[in-house]
C-alpha cells in the first residue's frame, strides 16, 4: 500500500483550446482515465480518481518558478512568500536549511515509513555538483536531509531505479551508461510501480514538460514530452497494485500553452488516482501537497 508521486515540472491546467497542447496531443491512456484531455474542463471527483486545479503562484506577484516551487512542493511552506519573490531554477539559499530538516522525505521517514526517491543520478550529475556547474535541486536537498540512498547508474540498468526523461535519451545523448539499453515509456511505468512495492512512499520528478514548452526539446519537442508522460502513466497504472495510490502535480505552468515559452500563471493540476484519492480533495494549493500525503501516510 503506497503513495507514488509523480512529480511533472511546467504543467498547468488550463481550457481546451488549439493553443493548447495538453488538448490537441493523442495521450490515449490520460484520455481514458478522464474522458478527455487534461483540461478545465476534466476537473472531477469520483471513487478512485480526483482532479482538480490548484494554486501555484501562492499569492505573491509574478510567474511561478521552479526554485520556490519545489521548495513549497516537498517541505509544504509558502516558499515564494518567505523568500518575498518566485525564484527560478534552484531553491533560495535561506530556504535550503528548512528544506533538509522539513521535507516531506524526512518527515515520513521520522513516522517509521520507508521512501524511495526513484531517480536516478549518474557520475556526470555529481562530477558537475563537485565543479559548482550546477547546484543541488530542491529534491537532492531534500533527499540526503533524510538520508536517502541517492540511485544510480546500476539501480537503473536494474529497474531499480529511473532516468528524469523517462525513457535514457538524455543519458545516452550525454555519452553516460554504456551498454545501457533505451526503454520504452510504458516499461519505465512499470518499474516505478515495482519500486513501489517495497516502500510507503516513492517520489519521481520529471523536467520534460517544462524543457518542452521552453522550446529546449526541438519542434517535437511537446509532443514527445507528452507522449513519453502518457505512456508513463499507462505502464505505472498497469503494474500498481490495487492499493497504491499514484499522486501527480506540478509546480507551475508552461507546456499548456504554446503562445508563450515562458511559465503562466495557470493552476496546476492535481491528479489522484486510486483508493486514497478522496482524501485529497481539501488540497487546494501546491503547499499543501506534502501535508496531505503525510495526513494520509
Amino acid at each position: 500500500m503506497s503513495i507514488i508521486f509523480v512529480f511533472l515540472d511546467g504543467v498547468g491546467m488550463a481550457p481546451i483550446t488549439t493553443g493548447n497542447p495538453l488538448a490537441t496531443t493523442p495521450m490515449g491512456h490520460m484520455h481514458a482515465l478522464l474522458g478527455g484531455p487534461l483540461s478545465s474542463e476534466a476537473a472531477q471527483a469520483r471513487p478512485g480518481l480526483l482532479l482538480r486545479p490548484i494554486d501555484a503562484a501562492l499569492g505573491v506577484d509574478g510567474l511561478p518558478q521552479s526554485g520556490t516551487g519545489h521548495v513549497a512542493l516537498l517541505a509544504g511552506v509558502n516558499a515564494p512568500a518567505l523568500h518575498g519573490r518566485h525564484q527560478p531554477n534552484f531553491p533560495p539559499v535561506a530556504l535550503r536549511p528548512l528544506l533538509a530538516e522539513r521535507s516531506l522525505f524526512r518527515l515520513a521517514g521520522q513516522s517509521g515509513h520507508s521512501v524511495a526517491f526513484a531517480n536516478a543520478f549518474s557520475a556526470g550529475y555529481w562530477q558537475a555538483i563537485a565543479a559548482r556547474r550546477i547546484r543541488r535541486s530542491a529534491s537532492v536537498i531534500a533527499a540526503e536531509g533524510a538520508g536517502l540512498p541517492l540511485r544510480d547508474l546500476d539501480d537503473l540498468r536494474a529497474g531499480r531505479a529511473l532516468s528524469w526523461d523517462i525513457t535514457r535519451q538524455a543519458i545516452h545523448s550525454r555519452g553516460e551508461g554504456e551498454g545501457l539499453p533505451l526503454i520504452t515509456p510504458d516499461l519505465a511505468g512499470a518499474h516505478l510501480a515495482d519500486i513501489a512495492r517495497a516502500h510507503r512512499l516513492v517520489f519521481f520528478e520529471c523536467f520534460l514538460p517544462d524543457l518542452a514548452g521552453h522550446g529546449r526539446m526541438g519542434a517535437d519537442g511537446v509532443h514527445e514530452a507528452l507522449v513519453r508522460i502518457d505512456g508513463l502513466l499507462g505502464g505505472l497504472l498497469a503494474a500498481k497494485q490495487p492499493a497504491d495510490t499514484v499522486l501527480i502535480t506540478s509546480d507551475h505552468g508552461n507546456i499548456e500553452d504554446s503562445r508563450t515559452p515562458s511559465h503562466t500563471r495557470s493552476p496546476v493540476p492535481l491528479l489522484v488516482i486510486g483508493p486514497d484519492a478522496e482524501r485529497f480533495a481539501g488540497v487546494e494549493r501546491i503547499d499543501q501537497v506534502a501535508p496531505a500525503i503525510l495526513a494520509n501516510l
